[in-house]
């Protein structure tokens, strides 16, 4: 798919990752309906091209609205990016039930909503593709953050299920692609609802949104099944994870717990942005960490990753 002159629909596009695609796609010469629940922070974006359709992904007559009104303006929906998430930090036991469904309602009925309502019209041209963004965590998942990685794995099987029906179908002309992003400099940790007594800090190395921006124009150009964005780190957590997923968790556990909520003083009952959007401006980054302390934490990380998938790699053939 050619990206200048299509019209794309991008979730999620008042910070972070969503809104770093936005501006990608409006920078290559796409029409942008970016779709958010804060109105104010695409309405900064209007400016530069963007068309504003504030909903909240998580009601499906509001998406469905979304759909309806692209249709009706531009005539068709050529790709739709399905970026929008809030997350919570805590004990699995700690969490109330309504947060853990709130999260779920947005980060996986939000894609499931958007899917629903674009697909039918993708089908009926038999052109179209949509691209979910899950997470690494999506393959090794989030101690303290269970909701988040549930939803992002389920992410990740919505797009199987969806490519396996569309090409028994006979349909060929829609692709579903996902995108599996690493840790990225984005606000959605600080913004983040909170049960953990701890103060979440994004661990080192972290990736710019514009790089899985790029990625996600490049999905759409020439949808894939699945990929990595950013850097060596992420993939080789994941190849740790394939080869010994033990070691892995093991590994990623130790980490949160040393790193990322090793800080207390935290809120035990902050709701985030779970329910309403934050009352500062969005952006698309949020400052985590130097890019020397970055460039030092990824060649400390990658060497210790490296070994142990050696270690694995030896006992396997053992």
């Amino acid at each position: 798919m050619e990206i200048p002159g299509s019209v794309v629909v991008v979730t999620g596009a008042s910070s972070g990752i969503g809104r770093a695609a936005a501006q990608e796609l409006l920078r290559r010469g796409a029409t942008v309906v970016g779709v958010a629940r804060d109105a104010g922070a695409l309405a900064e974006l209007e400016g530069r091209g963007l068309v504003p359709a504030p909903a909240d992904v998580s009601d499906f007559a509001a998406v469905e609205g979304v759909v309806r009104e692209a249709v009706d303006r531009f005539g068709r929906i050529d790709a739709w990016v399905n970026c929008a998430g809030v997350v919570e930090f805590g004990a699995f036991l700690d969490v109330p039930l309504d947060d853990v469904r709130r999260v779920l309602d947005v980060d996986l009925m939000g894609y499931v909503h958007g899917c629903r309502a674009v697909l039918p019209g993708m089908v009926e041209r038999d052109r179209g593709v949509i691209v979910n963004v899950s997470s690494i965590l999506g393959v090794v998942a989030l101690p303290y953050g269970a909701a988040y990685s549930m939803a992002k794995f389920a992410i990740r099987a919505l797009g199987v299920s969806l490519r396996q029906e569309l090409r028994t179908s006979g349909v060929h002309g829609v692709r579903v692609g996902t995108v599996l992003p690493a840790a990225i400099d984005t606000p959605i940790w600080r913004d983040a609802a909170n049960r953990s007594g701890a103060r979440p800090r994004l661990a080192a190395p972290t990736y710019a949104p514009e790089r899985v921006a790029r990625i996600v124009v490049d999905q759409i150009r020439r949808p894939r099944r699945e990929v990595v964005a950013g850097g060596v780190l992420g993939r080789l957590l994941l190849l740790q994870h394939k080869v010994w997923p033990e070691s892995a968790e093991r590994v990623f556990a130790a980490e949160v717990a040393r790193y990322i909520l090793a800080r207390g003083g935290g809120p035990a009952d902050d709701p985030g942005t779970l329910y309403a959007p934050p009352d500062h401006p969005r952006r698309v980054h949020d400052g985590w960490n130097g890019p020397g302390r970055e460039r030092a934490r990824a060649l400390a990380a990658g060497l210790g990753l490296a070994a142990a998938i050696g270690a694995a790699v030896g006992l396997a053939r053992r």
